[in-house]
């Protein structure tokens, strides 16, 4: 059925309620007092400002690591540089091995779990190990002395920080060395699920030992917070200040280390044959090559210790230092020979040094990271670099700590992941052992998300004590780009595939807050700082600016703000600045608020434009009244009995109105048609002229934004003859009513059907009303007996076993045994 559209001379105005309108508005608002006044810090391209500033720590750190009593004690020398603008009178330092003590803030203000369908409290096995290992140990940093020029310098524990009272105020400008000993109880890993302590093999008796947030850190002397001195309850990680390292581990004989930066004695520690293969691994490109073989670990294993050796590292310009230390390790290496910034294979481009890339972990991770970790390091590298800034770091190293999880650090990351061995069968039906797909998948992504945080925060040194979402949330995106790069179809075992599809349920959740929250204050801290901020990017990225802009907004932002300190507004901005795209809305909607993306078509209609001749539209009105007219069904009937009107029965009732065609065309219709016509101007009548030709199809699409956040509306058009044409209508088209808008398209044919969203690039949070034709769901339904089926066969089967009197041992064999069906 068509309808008819008259072309009027005339424009038509619709007002949209004036509520919607006010929250079109609203939703469509600058950012304005949201974000900091710009300033000579900040400004407001969202740069680091002429006058940016921020401080420096030079660490030099003798460590012993005492494996007996599992525990670590220290000196640092550390030297503080105050390029701000202010005089300090005392600094704050980080002690984060103190949220471990059983009197912390983040111990004491730890509230009970909750049944998640009941609402009661519980209290589980693992909170009883940690409540355990907490009660049972003396955990935290014991502080020895803090001494300054051989003076002891005043200070005050408070939970996870420690505040250190100058003798004498520091000037802009000026610097000051001071040394701190302490020493500490290493905590059992598994028990508190913590990012550093130890892992023990018990069918060995040995460890490996992952140190991190192991020594007394500066704490963030910054420009929008003073000193980040916020305290540690366990969420929050941190934001820390660049300095160069120079580290000596002492660790028992036997023992391998790997730590931030470059091993400076490698003569000293390793065999001669070790040496030589570290040599060699700053010549392979292709394959790595063990350092320490998985022979030469196993004996390791069996070894005691004789005495102690030193390990040395040096690192530059980094902001914090880790390492990890066993007797287990397997170590390979292999060269990454660092490409163009475009991505490019091949030689090295002048000024990106060459990593080397290394993995080190126990047998029991074998064969899966032999074979995956340290080609995932270089992997994330590739990829990280292209979207941001080649790696500026002499090593990258990945090792295998804890069962799950991950950690990072400067040059140095702790990942988990070893296989399960699970049996398969084989193309002959022969069964063989491997891991399984999950953990194959789990560790190469672990490893890249890591080594991504290299580049965020660990270079682009965001806060992460104030915004999760800064490091976690990018990383979590690029780290989604970079899988997708390493295989196609990589998360083809998990039920969601897309960086999209797993949002939906959260996004729809009452049990949310806004992205830009505290990140201790956090609910569901995963979806809230890593799975929505990456679906946001990714939106933006494919559907809102389209991968040119973006990508080159992107790497602005990490060029701007590597080795330096930025903040979400710098992030907004710099994104605005690069691409000249407004993304206000953007961030008000997908970081500040909670609504959800779910936008529905709610009505189509088609019209064909009218010439309004009445010679030409009035046949085509009967024709079209005739198509669309139904008989009333009681009329119908009586007619079916024979009942005859009353009218029927005296014709002489009838008059003009019973014989009249209203479709009849009459001089007064062919008059009001040309004054029509006169009235019309030069260049509407050929616009007209040329709609009839060309015999236009005018559809109007209604869309409903039912979730409330704002979207762009990709829109696929199926017509008449099969074609399909691709629209994409920008967010804006919401700016005069966030609630319900209309698009009219032109066509030369009809539209047979349209979809939103085809290619699920909104992170729309219902499909079922995306379609024009409304598409019936269709599943696969499960058929299963009911309780008394399921009683009456095991009856029956029963009695076939037994025989009708119970007196046979043996079924029939020319009967068949009824069986249970066998469910899809």
């Amino acid at each position: 059925m068509h309808r008819f559209l008259s072309l009027a001379a005339c424009c038509a105005v619709a007002f949209a309620p004036a509520a919607a309108a006010n929250d079109a508005a609203e939703k469509f608002r600058q950012l304005g007092t949201l974000l900091p006044t710009a300033n000579a810090y900040r400004n407001a391209a969202g740069a680091p400002g002429h006058a940016y500033w921020q401080q420096r720590a030079d660490y030099r750190i003798r460590v012993n690591l005492d494996e007996q009593r599992r525990r670590i004690t220290a000196t640092a020398n550390i030297t503080y540089a105050n390029h701000s603008p202010d005089t300090l009178s005392y600094l704050w330092l980080q002690l984060d091995q103190n949220r471990f003590r059983h009197d912390s803030l983040g111990h004491r203000s730890e509230a009970a779990a909750r049944d998640e369908q009941t609402g009661e409290a519980t209290y589980g096995y693992y909170r009883m190990r940690r409540d355990h290992s907490v009660a049972d140990n003396d955990y935290g940093y014991e502080i020895a002395e803090i001494r300054q020029a051989g003076r002891d310098l005043p200070h005050t524990v408070v939970d996870t920080m420690l505040r250190i009272d100058l003798h004498e105020p520091l000037a802009p400008g000026e610097s000051m060395e001071f040394s701190v000993d302490w020493a500490f109880n290493i905590v059992e890993q598994a028990a508190l699920n913590s990012r550093g302590g130890y892992e023990h093999f018990p069918e060995s008796d040995t460890y490996i030992y992952f140190l991190a947030q192991w020594f007394p850190r500066l704490a963030a002397y910054t420009d929008y917070a003073g000193w980040r001195n916020k305290q540690f309850l366990g969420a929050g990680e941190f934001t820390l200040e660049f300095g160069d390292y120079d580290v000596a581990i002492t660790v028992p004989d036997g023992y391998i280390v790997a730590a931030t930066g470059e091993l400076q004695n490698p003569g000293q520690v390793l065999t001669r044959v070790q040496s030589r293969r570290f040599d060699e691994a700053a010549h392979a490109t292709r394959e790595p090559v063990f350092i320490v073989t998985p022979g030469e670990a196993k004996a390791n294993e069996t070894m005691s210790s004789s005495g102690t050796k030193t390990w040395r590292f040096k690192a530059r310009n980094v902001r914090d230092f880790a390492f990890a230390s066993s007797r287990k390790f397997v170590w390979d290496a292999m060269t990454h020979e660092q490409g163009a910034q475009s991505g490019a294979s091949g030689g090295r481009e002048p000024g990106n040094p060459a990593v080397l890339a290394m993995s080190f972990y126990p047998n029991e991770a074998e064969p899966i990271w032999s074979k995956y970790s340290t080609h995932a390091v270089v992997h994330a590298m590739t990829v990280y670099s292209r979207f941001s800034f080649p790696f500026p770091y002499p090593t990258m190293q990945s090792v295998n700590t804890w069962e799950g999880g991950g950690m990072e650090y400067p040059m140095i990351t702790f990942n988990g992941y070893r296989p399960e061995m699970t049996e398969v069968e084989g193309e002959e039906e022969a069964t063989q052992l491997t891991y399984a797909r999950g953990t194959r998948q789990s560790l190469i992504g672990v490893i890249m998300h890591e080594v991504g945080h290299n580049y965020f925060p660990m270079i682009v040194n965001s806060d992460e004590r104030g915004w999760t979402w800064m490091d976690e949330g990018l990383n979590s995106f690029l780290q989604y780009l970079a899988e997708r790069e390493w295989e196609e179809d990589f998360h083809a075992h998990q039920p969601y595939q897309s960086a999209l599809d797993g949002i939906a349920d959260y996004m729809q959740s009452d049990a949310q807050v806004p992205v830009m929250t505290n990140s201790e204050s956090i609910l569901q801290f995963g979806p809230n700082a890593y799975g929505k901020p990456t679906a946001a990017l990714t939106v933006l990225r494919e559907t809102v600016m389209g991968r040119e802009l973006f990508d080159f907004a992107f790497r602005e932002y990490a060029r701007r703000w590597r080795f330096k300190r930025p903040t979400p507004a710098d992030f907004f901005r710099t994104l605005e600045d690069a691409s000249a795209v407004d993304l206000d809305w953007f961030w008000r909607g997908w970081f500040y608020g909670t609504d959800h993306v779910d936008v529905a078509i709610t009505g189509v209609r088609e019209f064909q434009v009218s010439s309004q001749d009445p010679d030409m539209e009035f046949p085509k009105r009967k024709a079209e009244d005739a198509e669309i007219f139904v008989e009333p069904l009681t009329q119908v009937r009586n007619r079916e009995e024979g009942r005859t009107t009353y009218t029927q029965g005296r014709p002489e009732l009838s008059d003009f109105y019973n014989e009249h065609d209203k479709f009849a065309v009459s001089n007064k219709d062919r008059n009001s048609y040309r004054q029509f016509i006169d009235s019309l101007e030069d260049w509407e009548r050929r616009a007209l002229e040329r709609a009839l030709a060309e015999d236009h199809y005018i559809t109007f699409i209604d869309f409903g934004n039912i979730g409330a956040l704002l979207t762009p509306l990709p829109l696929s058009v199926t017509y008449a003859d099969g074609a399909v044409e691709q629209h994409e209508f920008p967010t804006e088209i919401w700016r005069r009513n966030a609630d319900e808008v209309t698009r009219a398209l032109l066509s030369k044919q009809r539209i047979v059907a349209v979809e939103l969203d085809p290619r699920q690039q909104t992170a729309d949070t219902d499909r079922s009303n995306n379609h024009f034709p409304q598409r019936i769901p269709s599943s696969r339904l499960q058929l299963q007996k009911s309780d008394e089926e399921q009683r009456n066969l095991m009856a029956a089967m029963l009695v076939e076993l037994q025989g009708d009197d119970g007196a046979d041992d043996e079924p029939d064999q020319d009967e068949a045994l009824p069986v249970s069906e066998e469910h899809e």
